[in-house]
């Protein structure tokens, strides 16, 4: 695992957005049944979750929060020297870049990098490992790191592996140079095997498995969910000794790297990939359950954002005001993984925000 030490930054501030339409998983027991919404519910932790409507983009989610963030910390949109956009849900399919239509709306300067990143439940950390290296090794003094993703629109409604999963959200993390901020210690970590057991095969023309008639029509599958080509996959099992294998040893590397002990550690804030799965993780560590915060019920697994939505939804009150020794853990899609040990607050947290269909951008 790559380990990288980065000094002299700090989050100044963290903001969220999901949409207004709130959604509770009971409203699929007429395709379910409500035995198996139960059973699934219980598993996940997941109640209800925040859904896109046609039009509002994973863009707008991560506009909104970023302009509110922009607006609390006070800092003119001209300071901001580059804009990472992490997400696996972009607005366009080929081109442009969203991030280039973000800089626009934000009112940027047309002097700020901006450029997307294609990953989903590791893209977080990733991003705060970008921003904060370019302001450390680049002379940059400010960037936003933007990451979402609109999840729930991928799998088939058919599918009960994935479709009571994923909510919506989007994120907007303001990094700022900070000379006597403590180091950042990250390690991320990538296991290309695993590319086929959480994926969305076709849909594209010019992809792998190239868009035709017959890669939109959902058929049964042999685990007897409907889906099609075009409709996301995942193989649970495969998913879950992935994480149990890799992040355990991810989390010891990176508390060592940083020189802190697993009970200095105020908060563990894992992605939200499942309340079961979180669970079994913190038993297998030894970590207290009640440091790792779960934001499952409400929102469900949202992807890219759930790290920092986490964070503005159960740790607003605490971070607001004091400094926490955070461990942010994101792991999955790729196989992909990354964790970051970083004193994080006091600092700008706004509540989270909901955003109806009529802001959605009008280009």
């Amino acid at each position: 695992m790559a380990i990288a030490k980065v000094p002299g930054v700090r989050i100044a501030g963290i903001a969220s957005a999901v949409p207004a339409t709130r959604v509770p998983v009971t409203a699929a027991a007429e395709i379910f049944g409500a035995d198996i919404i139960q059973k699934i519910s219980q598993n996940t932790g997941i109640e209800y979750r925040h859904l896109t409507s046609p039009g509002l983009c994973t863009s707008d989610l991560c506009f909104v929060a970023a302009k509110r963030l922009l607006e609390e910390l006070r800092w003119e949109p001209a300071s901001v020297e580059a804009l990472i956009f992490v997400t696996q849900t972009p607005d366009f399919p080929h081109i442009p870049a969203t991030s280039c239509t973000l800089q626009m709306r934000l009112g940027l300067s047309r002097s700020c990098a901006a450029f997307d990143v294609t990953l989903g439940c590791s893209g977080h950390v990733y991003g705060l490992w970008l921003a904060m290296s370019l302001i450390s090794g680049s002379g940059l003094s400010r960037v936003l790191v933007l990451a979402g993703d609109v999840a729930s629109v991928l799998s088939s409604p058919s599918d009960r592996a994935v479709s009571l999963l994923f909510g919506d959200a989007g994120s907007a993390t303001a990094v700022e140079k900070d000379v006597t901020a403590s180091p950042c210690v990250f390690s991320m970590g990538t296991d290309g095997s695993g590319w086929k057991n959480l994926i969305i095969p076709s849909g594209m023309q010019y992809a792998r498995y190239p868009r035709d008639a017959t890669t939109c029509i959902r058929r049964q599958a042999e685990d007897n969910n409907q889906r099609s080509a075009e409709d996301l996959f995942m193989d649970g099992a495969e998913v879950f000794a992935f994480t149990i294998r890799e992040v355990p040893p991810l989390v010891n590397q990176v508390l060592n790297a940083a020189g802190w002990k697993l009970e200095e550690v105020d908060d563990f804030v894992f992605h939200q990939a499942n309340k079961f799965m979180l669970t079994h993780l913190a038993k297998t560590m030894k970590v207290p359950l009640n440091k790792v915060p779960l934001s499952l019920k409400e929102y469900g697994n949202t992807s890219s954002a759930s790290i920092p939505l986490t964070i503005t939804t159960q740790l607003r009150e605490e971070i607001s005001s004091q400094s926490l020794r955070l461990l942010l853990v994101g792991f999955g899609v790729g196989y992909s993984w990354g964790a970051c040990a970083v004193h994080c607050g006091p600092l700008v947290a706004p509540p989270v925000i909901l955003v109806d269909k009529s802001e959605a951008w009008r280009c």
